[in-house]
């Protein structure tokens, strides 16, 4: 498999590159008001909306720090009807590409219930770094937040 590496913190981390639809830099967002904790606003991607949420905000506490090294990756994800969304993931130092085997990333042996989103970790020279299953970063709840005017224009498109 193939994983992109980024950093939250001091803490390393790796999404599959399977649901990565392209790696770009940090843009200016459009703060949502009232927004859920991790959910960074909205940017446009060749003429869509799309809403960002910041790992950092996630996995850390705190807001990721603009470096020259700080990315939105655009993910494809699953809303709660089933379609097809994008999301954009605010990542420090997300900059290198590595392959694992999937018989490489063992459990943590540290269940979080409140972190679903928290995957098998796997090693390198440098250490320890943990899977992020993207898909589950958000809960219901809040993927409706984020899709369900898009849900509802393109329901009405449809009619």
């Amino acid at each position: 498999m193939l994983f992109l590496l980024f950093q939250s913190g001091s803490g390393r981390y790796a999404l599959d590159t399977s649901r990565v639809v392209e790696v770009i830099p940090l843009l200016q967002l459009q703060k949502i008001p009232q927004a859920p904790r991790g959910v960074a606003g909205v940017f446009n991607y060749h003429g869509r909306p799309v809403p960002a949420v910041d790992l950092s905000e996630i996995t850390q506490g705190g807001p990721a720090e603009e470096r020259l090294g700080t990315r939105i990756i655009i993910v494809s994800c699953t809303d709660t009807s089933g379609n097809e969304q994008l999301l954009g993931l605010i990542a420090e130092r997300a900059v290198d590409v590595f392959r694992r085997d999937a018989h490489e990333c063992l459990p943590s042996g540290v269940n979080v219930s409140g972190a679903p989103f928290l995957g098998p970790v796997m090693t390198d020279e440098h250490g320890v770094i943990q899977w992020i299953h993207e898909q589950r970063l958000l809960s219901d709840q809040v993927r409706d937040l984020l899709y369900s005017e898009t849900n509802r224009l393109a329901q009405n498109a449809g009619d």
